[in-house]
Order: C-alpha cells, then sequence, then structure tokens
C-alpha cells in the first residue's frame, strides 16, 4: 500500500462515527462528579483552582470508560492521585528548563511503556502525562501547586466517590463480558446450521475469562451468575461444533442433519436469552419453540453415536446456562463447592479461583511486563522512544513560537500517538478535524452570550457530559466536545478566547504532524513481523492439536490442564496474528515473503487444525477408557514436527510433515494388525466389524461401548438418558430445570438401550452384547480419533501449499 493510500485510508477511519449503545446514567454520574467538583473550587478558592480541580476530575471520569475488569473507583483514584503528584512535580521543576525536560521525557517514556500493561494503563498513563502539560501552567507559587495537586486528586476521590454511592450496574464490565461470550455462541450456533464447519471467533471467550479474574474479596461478592457461566460457555462450543459437523456422523442432508438444525436455532435462542438476562440482571424468559424443539421425542432415532451424544451434552449445559443465569449457579459449582468445603475440612488447599492481583500486587507485574518490552524489535519499546521524542520536541517547539500555550503541540501529540501505525495517524486527523469543529462551536457560543467564570463554568459541564456520553461512537466527537470543553475551562480560568482558539487548532495541527513524522522516522511495523505471528501460532496450534491426541495415549493418568493451557495459548497466538494482518493491511509496507493469498490460505489450515483438535477434545475419552497407545508417538510426532515447521516459517522455508505422516502411518498399520488379530476389520467409515460364528455384527468404538441388552426385550426406547452428565428433562411432577421432561425420559420402567439398525450406516452403531464379556482390542483406535488425526495432517499439508508460492 502507497503511502498517500494509506494516509486516505486512517484518515478515513479516524472519522468514522459509529452506533453504540449509550450508556446516559453513567455519564450524568461523571458530569454530576464534575459539576460538583468545580462548584467547590469556585466556592473555596477561585476559578483558577477551579480549573485545575476540573481537568482532575474529568481526567479522573474518562478512566473509569476504559476497558478494565478492575472496579471503577480504583481506577478513579489511580488518576486523580497520578494528576496530582504530576502536576506538583513539573510545576516545581518548570521554572529550570532543562530539568523539566529530563522529567518530560521519563515520564513521557513510562507512559509508553505501561502500554505492556495493557490499553487502559497506556491510556490512563498518556493523558496523565498530557493533561499535566495544562495544569503546571496554572499556579503561581509551590504553595499553590501544593493547592492545585490537592484539589485535582479531591476531583479522583469524588468521582470515586461517586461510583461507589451511587453505582450502575454493579460488575457491569464483567456482565457485559459474560453476555457477549453466550451471545457469541448464539451467534455460532445459528451459523452453523448453514455452515457446518463455520469458524469461531475466540475474542468474546478470551474477554470473558479475563473478566473472571477476581480477588479473593472480590470473589465473596461477585453475583451468582457470574460464577459458572463461562466455563459452561467454553465447554458448549465444541459441542456445538461436533454436533455440525458432517465428519462426526450427521448427514449433509435428510433428517437427520433437519434435526441438527433444529436443535442448533434451539441453542442460539436459549443462549441469547441467557445473555440478555446476564446482561440485564432480569429472569431468563425462554422462547417457546425453542423449548418445544428441545422436548421434542425423536432425537434419539434420527441420531445416533457422536451426534446423539453431542445432542444429550448439549442439552445438560443449556439446563446448566439457565440455572447460572438465574442466580442459583450451576450442578457443577454447586458440586465444586462441596469439594472445596471438603478439601478445607480435610485440611487440603481447595482449588482456587481464577485469581488477579490486588493494586499493591499488581506494581511488581506491571514492572516486569515493561521490563520484558525492553528489547530490540519490541514495538512497545519504539512507542516509548517516539512519544518521548516527540514530547521534548513538541514542548520545545511550542516554546519557540511567538505564541503563548505552547503546550498544546505536545499535548496533542501524546493523546494521539499509540504503538500502532493506523491508529496514530487516525486519531492524528480525527483530533485535528475534532479540535477545529469543537473551537468553532465554542468560538460561536462565547461571542453570542459572553459567560462569566460560572456560565462558562456550565457550559464546559455540558461538553463533558455530551463527551462522556459520545466518547464510544468515535474519535473526533469526542474531541470535538473536549477542544468546547477546554476553551471553556481556560475562558472561565480567565484566558483570552480568541487567542485560545487559534492557538489551539495550530498548535494540534503541529502536535498531530510530530506524530506522524515520528511513526515514519522511527517506525515498528507489524507486515515484516507477520510471518513470525504465523510460526508463532503454528506452534501453538500443533501443542494444542499433540496435547489432545496424547489424552487418548493414557486416559487414566493424564489430566486436562495440558489441553486447556495449551488451548489458551493457542487462543493468544491466534489473535496476536489477526490483529497483526488488520495493522498490516494499513501500513505502506511492501510485503516481504508472506503475501496475501498466502496469509488468507495458512490462516485458514491453521483454523482448521484447530477445529479439528476442537472436535477432538469434544470426544476426550474418561480416567477408565481403554488406552491407545499408538497415540503417544504421533503426538509426539506431531509437536516436534509443528516445532520446527514454525522455525521454518520464520525462515522463510515451508514445513515438511514427513515425520508426522510417517507416525500416522505406523499407527494406522499397528491398528489394522490389532483389528486382525483380534478377529475386527476395520471399515473405512471409522467403524468396526466383528468376524464370529454368527456373522459378522457392529462392533462398537472403544471407548464408547454399548450397554447390555437386557434378557427380555422391552418395547424400543427412541433415546435413552445419558449416564454423564445427568440430561436436563428428568422424569418429575414439577421439574426444577427450565426444560419439562422429555416423554422418552418419563418411562416408568428402566430404559433400554438404542437398538442395533439391521444395517447401520452411523460410525457407531449399538450392538448387543455376546453372552460372555470380551474386552476390546486395546491397540483399535477411537474412530472419532482416527478419522480426525487424517484431518490434522490435511490441514497441516494445506498449510504448506499455502505457502508454496
Amino acid at each position: 500500500m502507497s503511502w498517500l493510500r494509506a494516509l486516505r485510508e486512517t484518515a478515513r477511519s479516524g472519522l468514522t462515527i459509529e452506533r453504540r449503545r449509550l450508556e446516559p446514567l453513567i455519564a450524568l454520574r461523571g458530569a454530576a462528579g464534575l459539576a460538583l467538583v468545580i462548584g467547590v473550587s469556585l466556592a473555596l478558592f477561585g476559578p483558577v483552582v477551579a480549573a485545575s480541580s476540573a481537568f482532575g476530575a474529568f481526567q479522573a471520569a474518562i478512566a473509569t470508560f476504559q476497558r478494565s475488569w478492575r472496579p471503577r473507583p480504583v481506577l478513579a483514584l489511580i488518576s486523580g492521585v497520578s494528576l496530582g503528584l504530576s502536576t506538583f512535580i513539573g510545576y516545581v521543576t518548570g521554572s529550570h528548563l532543562p530539568l523539566f525536560l529530563v522529567l518530560l521525557v521519563l515520564w513521557t517514556f513510562l507512559a509508553g511503556l505501561a502500554w505492556a500493561a495493557g490499553p487502559t494503563g497506556g491510556i490512563i498513563a498518556a493523558s496523565n502525562v498530557a493533561i499535566m502539560l495544562v495544569t503546571i501552567t496554572l499556579p503561581t507559587s509551590v504553595g499553590q501547586a501544593a493547592l492545585h495537586a490537592a484539589m485535582i486528586m479531591f476531583g479522583g476521590i469524588v468521582q470515586a466517590a461517586l461510583i461507589v454511592l451511587l453505582p450502575i450496574r454493579r460488575w457491569g464490565p464483567q456482565r457485559d463480558a459474560l453476555a457477549d461470550a453466550l451471545a457469541a455462541e448464539a451467534d455460532y450456533a445459528r451459523r452453523l446450521r448453514h455452515d457446518p464447519v463455520a469458524h469461531f471467533d475466540p475474542v468474546p471467550l478470551m474477554h470473558a475469562r479475563r473478566a473472571a479474574a477476581v480477588t479473593p474479596r472480590e470473589a465473596r461478592r461477585r453475583p451468582a451468575e457470574l460464577h459458572g457461566s463461562r466455563g459452561i460457555a467454553e465447554r458448549i462450543r465444541p459441542v456445538l461444533a461436533s454436533l455440525a459437523d458432517p465428519a462426526m456422523g450427521v448427514p449433509s442432508e435428510g433428517p437427520g442433519r433437519d434435526r441438527v438444525r433444529e436443535l442448533l436455532a434451539a441453542a442460539g435462542s436459549v443462549l441469547d436469552a441467557a445473555a440478555r438476562a446476564i446482561r440485564n440482571g432480569d429472569p431468563v424468559k425462554l422462547p417457546g419453540p425453542a423449548v418445544a424443539v428441545l422436548r421434542t421425542p425423536d432425537t434419539g432415532a434420527l441420531l445416533t453415536g457422536p451426534p446423539l451424544r453431542a445432542a444429550d451434552r448439549l442439552a445438560a449445559l443449556l439446563s446448566d446456562v439457565i440455572e447460572a443465569a438465574e442466580g442459583d449457579g450451576t450442578r457443577e459449582e454447586r458440586a465444586g463447592a462441596e469439594e472445596a468445603a471438603d478439601a478445607i475440612n480435610a485440611g487440603r488447599p481447595a482449588a482456587p479461583h481464577q485469581q488477579r492481583p490486588t493494586l499493591l500486587r499488581l506494581v511488581p507485574v506491571v514492572i516486569g511486563a515493561m521490563r520484558r518490552e525492553v528489547h530490540h524489535g519490541s514495538p512497545i519499546l519504539r512507542h516509548a522512544v517516539r512519544i518521548a521524542a516527540v514530547a521534548a520536541v513538541g514542548y520545545l517547539l511550542g516554546r519557540a513560537l511567538p505564541f503563548g500555550h505552547g503546550y498544546w503541540a505536545p499535548l496533542a501529540a501524546v493523546m494521539v500517538m499509540r504503538p500502532e501505525f493506523s491508529q496514530t495517524y487516525a486519531r492524528s486527523a480525527a483530533r485535528f478535524v475534532g479540535t477545529v469543529v469543537g473551537v468553532f462551536l465554542a468560538t460561536a457560543i462565547v461571542q453570542a452570550a459572553h459567560p462569566g467564570p460560572g456560565l462558562s463554568a456550565v457550559f464546559a459541564v455540558a461538553c463533558a457530559l455530551l463527551m462522556y456520553l459520545l466518547m464510544r461512537t468515535g474519535y473526533a466527537v469526542g474531541q470535538a466536545c473536549v477542544a468546547a470543553y477546554v476553551v471553556f475551562l481556560l475562558g472561565m480560568a480567565g484566558d483570552d478566547w480568541s487567542q485560545t482558539v487559534f492557538e489551539r487548532v495550530l498548535l494540534t495541527l503541529v502536535g498531530g504532524l510530530l506524530a506522524m513524522i515520528s511513526y515514519a522516522v522511527y517506525p515498528a511495523w507489524e507486515t515484516p513481523r507477520l510471518r513470525g505471528r504465523l510460526g508463532d501460532w503454528l506452534k501453538a496450534g500443533g501443542r494444542y492439536a499433540a496435547a489432545v491426541v496424547d489424552q487418548y495415549a493414557d486416559p487414566a493418568e493424564r489430566g486436562n490442564d495440558e489441553v486447556r493451557r495449551t488451548l489458551l495459548a493457542t487462543r493468544e497466538a491466534r489473535v496476536a496474528w489477526q490483529e497483526a494482518v488488520a495493522a498490516a493491511q494499513h501500513e505502506p509496507v511492501r510485503h516481504r515473503g508472506l503475501s496475501r493469498g498466502a496469509a488468507d490460505a495458512t490462516q485458514h489450515a491453521l483454523a482448521q487444525l484447530g477445529r479439528v483438535a476442537m472436535l477432538m477434545e469434544a470426544h476426550l475419552p474418561g480416567r477408565g477408557a481403554t488406552p491407545v497407545p499408538g497415540a503417544g508417538p504421533l503426538a509426539e510426532a506431531l509437536r516436534r514436527a509443528t516445532d520446527r515447521g514454525a522455525k521454518a516459517v520464520r525462515e522463510r522455508r515451508v514445513p515438511d510433515w514427513t515425520p508426522v505422516r510417517e507416525a500416522l502411518e505406523r499407527w494406522e498399520e499397528e491398528n489394522r494388525a490389532a483389528a486382525g488379530e483380534s478377529g475386527q476389520a476395520v471399515r473405512e467409515d471409522g467403524g468396526a466389524v466383528r468376524e464370529g460364528s454368527g456373522g459378522a455384527e457392529s462392533q462398537p468404538p472403544v471407548p464408547y461401548a454399548a450397554e447390555p441388552e437386557p434378557a427380555a426385550p422391552e418395547p424400543p426406547v427412541p433415546h435413552p438418558p445419558a449416564p454423564e452428565p445427568p440430561a436436563p428433562y428428568a422424569a418429575e411432577p414439577e421439574p426444577p430445570v427450565p426444560y419439562p421432561p422429555a416423554p422418552h425420559a418419563a418411562k416408568p420402567e428402566p430404559p433400554a438401550p438404542h437398538p442395533a439398525a439391521p444395517e447401520p450406516s452411523a460410525p457407531y452403531p449399538p450392538t448387543p452384547e455376546p453372552s460372555a464379556p470380551q474386552p476390546p482390542a486395546p491397540h483399535v483406535a477411537d474412530p472419532v480419533l482416527r478419522n480426525s488425526t487424517r484431518l490434522l495432517l490435511e490441514a497441516l499439508e494445506d498449510f504448506s501449499r499455502g505457502l508454496t508460492p
């Protein structure tokens, strides 16, 4: 992409206005806190001190709008206290230009490194440095500077107190994150109706996981509906994919596929209802048609094998979702609470919840994250160097120009600069346009009303209210409100509004140009790092698939911790790749060894690799299942090959998957030999046929053995209830779960197993047990594992073909 096109695209994105859900009550609370602080400061200390305190209250309220899982009062206090300290230290050193420049460079460098701790910390740190450049010009003595700093802190304390005294949607960010995850699952279920192999974006689940991290004190106060729903959402996703995928046994068309579509639509409706209830804290309102679909009695007659197990599991998980949304917690959560109580009574440590460090313990965490970014090639380090240099140059340039208020240039530069090229340029264009519009509107109001200090304060609070209300709709809209707010606030402090208008527009343009030039001179392009991001995703995805395959080798000895850990690492690597690709699309840099077509092809292959591993995870065997020894060497070959493949991608070579192919062929030969020794022949569709005196009969796959058939045959029951976990359709006079009992679960006599069809077509046909129980062959692998491992190899080969020129 050329520079001209990159500038045009980024400017257009910066000026975009989006329709977002407004939060008027939260905006009113922030404006009320600002009005209270300005009123007290005006009455006690005058308009100049009121202007400083207003900046503190204004910034503290803005900090609470950032995407963070920490309590909002904490963010307001951090913002107010840090801005007050910066103001005092900045004023004390401001009379000595070299000393102040050293302080400014150090302050802005640390603010740039604060992005290592997350966007919230980076935004708050940069905003405090920028506002410090304004507030240090207001005091006239050291005592006045201390008073200004104290009133700035007072502004942060007032905003924090209002959040505590006037709570609006307690645990609102956590509720939104969890509701977004459930809504994403609902959308995924609906997309699977039309595209059985649709991909799922894991970002909502990642946000929900981060939101679930709480301190021990918060864990005791967390609402019940926020306890178990995230884990259920994590488990629903592979179940939905397994139910819809044709490779698991449901044909592409026919009655079985129609029933799967109905179940997916019902699941989407139920998940949407749970998401709305959790978001608003209301009771769950289940849609009648979805309940009717889930009550239907003929699911067991239309689905068999893995799809039938997936349908049973989906029903149980949906029941848990509704229980959690109602606020009573899930059955699994109650069992976990009992287990934790038993562990405490026995003197053993209970399984801890997902902990987030407290504020004091967060300091070493942040320092460690910043230290890890101090290395050559780090985009965060480059951003810190750029922002420090631009702040110093902008301050010197502002002092050299024949205007007052020279701090506007470094202020504008610090506020618009981000670690990414596209955000920096987009915000530069949006800030200039917003500043022009806001200053023009404020000038027109001042000329028409000639407001005094009191009326100027009223206008400033009104602009702040609009900013709080509309800040999520677009950066240009927010900057227009901020520009007008500053004009009214400095007018209240005694500045000439006509000089303020000219200076703001010109110096804002200078600051934006400095920010854009700095990125062109010292860039941190994502385009050259695309191969590294792709290699990281390949390595993480291969380890996740290997961990899942390894579970089949020895289910009794291995837990799911490794699978969970590698799954989370795969999600992080995938999101990092997607963000890098999105940033690289707007960069004026030619691709270096990875074209757009190769990026699309390899991304699709790795998404398929992760999806196949997820399907295998949905059918992991229990601890008592028969081991599959051949899965161990295959998992090790997969792990080593993907590690070498990631290195090959970074070195611009095409990975070689011969070790994986050879390990898979050896395992399949062992599997066929073991099947022959036990009198079995493995079919192409993954099932097994037992050869014996009574003819050929279907043999159930390991470890899903069919239950023994009773001696006296009962009338066939369409769908026996799954023994683990319990289905939510238990036959009771007053069902405690939201779904009424299905007719097939209300039989008074014990349910008979699903009868075997005369000519089964599914890969998991049930079978009558022979007179003498015979253990299955230990080396005959689960057909889900056998089919999926071949798909894993195909995904890896597709990845290499995507890299081939």
